[in-house]
């Protein structure tokens, strides 16, 4: 009879818990952040935001944190970049999306390839890493400069990636087209270090922060790949004329075989919504990545500069979110 007893307590406790379960995930508000290929910074921004949403939620449900009435869930698939991102935000099929603060700035205003389509309800909610553009080539290929890169297969990134908008932006002010190249590829972030290493390409344009798995393949493959200097008037006029754009270095011994430094310029990679996006759900991301900050810092080494101070107005073009906003007053970093 005791073992009656006992087996039925335990099928009991198991039917709570799948009911319980069953109420949490049906309970439970999901929402999207856009990221970029899946080697790169921006995907492992958006999986460290949702890792830290998500650590406080199990802290709120333990009695930890004061929590909140209706539970989030996110995911952060790998896109095609920057201007994807802020497309689908605006499509309303993404709440959050990861962006270059220069496509930021031109989407909410209506520029370059936003031009006719100003998305003017984009907002901020904060910035994180630096992302040098760079220029990678493999050795044999005998690229120093922008110049050396004449005659050559160029990957100039996917359609619709903060990779390309760059490049693009940087050919203008250079003054060459397509056509300076014996051939242009559009290879995605993921993609194009492979064609590189295969020797499928010369070389290859990339906003990323450093430093980053997939350039050290590319140094470390066949190619032995390293980045070029981006400079000279031209470059220095892309910088002076706008505020979103600053020189970069990447010191000497980032990658094997780096033995100088590489100056170029970048940008800021942002972490941008929609004014549409409830106050309630920008406000719990926002908190949960302070409020775990020393743990979000270490989920990249891209990271491990940040700090708070900046990241609520360095490379931030767009309003900031009132959801953003209500955190940062009331953690007074505001």
């Amino acid at each position: 009879m005791k073992k009656i007893i006992t087996s039925l307590s335990s099928a009991l406790l198991i039917l709570f818990a799948s009911l319980s379960l069953t109420t949490v995930a049906k309970s439970a508000e999901f929402f999207t952040i856009g990221t970029g290929g899946p080697t790169g910074v921006y995907f492992q921004t958006g999986n460290a935001i949702c890792k830290m949403l998500h650590k406080s939620a199990i802290s709120a449900e333990h009695g930890r944190k004061k929590g909140t009435a209706k539970a989030y869930r996110c995911t952060a698939p790998s896109t095609g970049g920057s201007n994807y991102n802020i497309g689908q935000i605006a499509a309303g099929e993404f709440q959050f999306g990861v962006a270059q603060s220069d496509w930021q700035y031109h989407a909410v205003n209506g520029s370059s390839k936003w031009e006719g389509k100003q998305f003017s309800n984009l907002r901020a909610v904060f910035s994180v890493h630096n992302e040098p553009f760079q220029i990678w080539a493999r050795k044999k290929a005998k690229i120093k400069d922008f110049a050396g890169l004449k005659g050559k297969v160029v990957n100039i990134g996917n359609p619709g990636s903060g990779q390309r908008g760059t490049m693009e932006e940087l050919m203008k002010a250079m003054g060459v087209d397509n056509s300076f190249f014996k051939s242009t590829t559009e290879l995605t972030s993921s993609e194009q270090v492979k064609a590189l290493c295969d020797g499928k390409i010369d070389a290859f344009g990339y906003s990323v922060g450093f430093p980053n798995g997939a350039m050290e393949q590319a140094a470390t493959c066949a190619a032995k790949a390293s980045p070029i200097n981006l400079t000279g008037s031209e470059v220095q006029g892309l910088i002076d004329g706008a505020d979103y754009y600053a020189q970069a270095v990447i010191p000497k011994g980032t990658y094997t075989g780096q033995k100088k430094d590489a100056t170029t310029f970048g940008v800021k990679a942002t972490v941008v919504t929609s004014a549409d996006v409830s106050e309630e759900l920008v406000y719990l991301v926002t908190k949960a990545v302070m409020e775990n900050f020393d743990d979000f810092k270490k989920q990249h080494p891209a990271f491990g500069f940040l700090e708070k101070k900046n990241m609520i107005k360095d490379g931030l073009s767009a309003p900031l979110h009132p959801g953003a906003i209500k955190y940062y007053k009331e953690a007074g970093l505001m």
